[in-house]
């Protein structure tokens, strides 16, 4: 199985940012150890501030990928444009969130992602992207 895990704005940052929101770990230990729990899976990892690129990875993960665990950031409540790209491809995208959206920021709480999203996680640090790598084995097993 082949996963992509594409992060947005500022998420170049966990691990110094706002420790108590996003914890200490940063995005690169935690792929790494992603890849070492789960050696079956081949797990890429892609990071960007920049909404196109965002959009050019989503597009290109067609045919590439089982699955993309998506971050979009603050993309998430803005970016019609990443939606549509999500909406557009094939390739089964889960929406993850290291915070609980619902508990911050009112803007926080509408995502134009989720829609066309298999599913959200929320609220559980890294470990959102686990329980989609989790998702993805389940699914993988039907």
């Amino acid at each position: 199985m082949n996963l992509l895990i594409i992060n947005g704005p500022n998420l170049n940052l966990i691990g110094s940012r706002e420790p108590e929101i996003y914890g200490v770990e940063n995005p690169f230990k935690m792929v790494d150890r992603l890849k070492g729990k789960y050696p079956q899976i081949n797990i890429d990892y892609f990071q960007s501030n920049v909404e196109g690129e965002i959009i050019n990875a989503l597009q290109n993960a067609v045919d590439k990928y089982d699955g993309i665990i998506l971050n979009a950031g603050g993309y998430t409540h803005t970016s019609i444009a990443i939606a549509d790209a999500v909406k557009a491809i094939k390739t089964s995208v889960v929406e993850v969130h290291m915070s609980n959206v619902l508990q911050r920021e009112s803007f926080r709480h509408i995502s134009y992602i989720s829609p066309s999203a298999d599913g959200v996680i929320s609220g559980f640090g890294a470990t959102s992207y686990e329980l989609a790598i989790q998702y993805y084995i389940l699914k993988n097993d039907e």
